[in-house]
């Protein structure tokens, strides 16, 4: 499949799935609960729709995992899959402190090659490939801009989450206190494009999650040279039968930095 191909016409699905969704942001929205309790808005729903009939109508011989549809696991026979998340942080969007994100990649062979997470307050935009590396558009200026993780070992930024944060992740910001000198919480996949920008460092996620919350993430930080492993250190692959990530997993900026 041509990358820049898709990756233009991700761009352009995240951000209509945005405005979207900022649309419902601005009214008095009402909240519904699925099977573990956790939110779900018409926002997630007309993003999910937006995006989903995007796909198909560009690339309808490609799979789509989305957390908003039935799962059809004939996906598992197609080499390539897009992986959605149209409300990433709906927590987040709930509680209006604007960390959330849209969050779409392809995977070939289980591999993300193209990831786009989009930011519907602030307007920023990452997304990457692997012909073309990581990049950032700014949402006030339109700047586009390479991204590149940083190569600290020392004074280190630690990015956790704004809703999950968890006993092993203190414990693990204690034993390395040394070497942290900030701790900032984020929600969403922003956690994983903070590190991709070199804003933050390191990133461990303990908790669980599913496919469709780093996909996007993964390919972005990943093509800004980031190491992205799950927490036993073997590869973090998607499409996969059971869509949990079950054993969580680490972004961080340098093999060094890797204390799981």
């Amino acid at each position: 499949m041509n990358q820049k191909k898709v990756l233009e016409v991700l761009k352009k699905l995240a951000v209509e799935a945005g405005r979207i969704i900022m649309e419902v942001y601005e009214t008095d929205f009402e909240v519904d609960y699925k099977a573990d309790e956790s939110p779900l808005t018409m926002a997630d729903k007309r993003a999910n729709d937006c995006i989903v009939k995007g796909l198909a109508k560009q690339f309808p011989e490609c799979a789509v995992l989305s957390e908003e549809m039935k799962d059809d696991k004939a996906r598992r026979q197609q080499e390539y899959c897009f992986i959605v998340d149209p409300l990433d942080g709906t927590k987040e969007f709930v509680k209006r402190n604007g960390q959330f994100t849209v969050n779409i990649a392809l995977v070939y062979r289980q591999n993300p090659i193209v990831g786009v997470v989009y930011v519907p307050v602030t307007k920023d935009l990452y997304f990457a490939s692997v012909e073309e590396g990581s990049f950032k558009q700014d949402g006030t200026t339109g700047e586009i801009r390479k991204l590149q993780v940083s190569d600290k070992e020392e004074n280190l930024v630690w990015v956790g989450s704004k809703s999950h944060s968890s006993e092993k992740e203190a414990n693990l910001i204690q034993k390395h206190e040394k070497q942290i000198t900030e701790v900032v919480s984020a929600g969403s996949s922003l956690k994983g494009c903070l590190v991709a920008e070199g804003r933050a460092d390191i990133y461990y996620r303990f908790g669980l999650t599913c496919e469709w919350d780093t996909a996007a993430m993964h390919c972005v930080a990943q093509q800004a040279g980031a190491i992205i492993k799950q927490m036993d250190h073997s590869e973090l692959l998607y499409n996969r039968e059971n869509t949990l990530n079950e054993k969580g997993f680490y972004i961080v900026n340098r093999e060094e930095n890797v204390w799981a």
